[in-house]
């Protein structure tokens, strides 16, 4: 009864997060426009994110803490922390597997490359830096105890993994109001789903998550200097085995 209080209370203060931009971040745009501060619109965005994410995973960390057994570990043998931590790395290359995939798929029926979604946070990050904490950060910390332990972790014991991680997959790609690409947010989602079933711990799928966005975020933000570099680095070794 108490873990269900307990994720009542982190399920509102999350939907309370979703819906705060909509009447926070106009105000913050008003007065940075007041100010005459360019790019005020993405400046507002970036700083709401920051601060409602962070506000928002301080306050569900300290629900957490008020009960210490919301984040024990499923039922079963779990992984122990060197196990999990090396299935959250080995999840993020599954995901990245999965994506690729999805994305051909996606491609098939006609539909760009390139998220939307994702190109607007990395605007708002460039804009703002501090939010890039949100999205490597806050924003899987939130949406792991969300999407895996609230849904997927409450509908496990009455269906079985695979309904369980659909169902979690396809809210997990609704809630990102990016319905081109929802096969891709859901194959994602479903693999999470099943890196916090294999090791039976939330921190696993949370690495994953942790280290997909910050690959993205990597990838969007010095895409090209990498790509340089691995072409200098290509021509290093054509060099040395001459």
């Amino acid at each position: 009864m108490k873990q269900q209080k307990t994720g009542i209370y982190i399920l509102i203060v999350y939907c309370i997060m979703q819906l705060s931009g909509a009447v926070f971040a106009p105000l913050l745009y008003k007065l940075l426009e007041t100010m005459e501060i360019e790019n005020a619109a993405l400046i507002a965005s970036g700083w709401w994110v920051f601060l409602s994410m962070g506000i928002a995973t301080l306050i569900t960390l300290f629900i957490i803490k008020k009960d210490n057994n919301y984040l024990k570990p499923l039922k079963g043998k779990s992984s122990s922390l060197l196990q999990t931590v090396g299935w959250g790395v080995i999840g993020f290359f599954l995901v990245l597997l999965g994506q690729a995939y999805a994305a051909n798929i996606e491609q098939k029926f006609g539909v760009d490359p390139g998220s939307e979604n994702t190109t607007q946070f990395i605007e708002i990050a460039q804009a703002v830096p501090l939010a890039i904490f949100s999205i490597v950060i806050f924003a899987p910390i939130l949406e792991e105890l969300i999407f895996r332990r609230i849904i997927f972790g409450t509908l496990l014991p009455k269906t079985n993994f695979f309904v369980a991680a659909s169902v979690s997959a396809i809210v997990f790609g609704i809630i990102h109001f990016d319905f081109t690409h929802i096969l891709l947010y859901a194959v994602s989602g479903f693999i999470f789903s099943f890196i916090y079933y294999k090791t039976k711990r939330i921190m696993a799928s949370m690495i994953s998550h942790m280290l997909l966005n910050g690959f993205v975020v990597l990838v969007q933000f010095y895409g090209d200097e990498i790509q340089q570099f691995l072409k200098q680095y290509s021509n290093m070794q054509l060099i040395f085995f001459q």
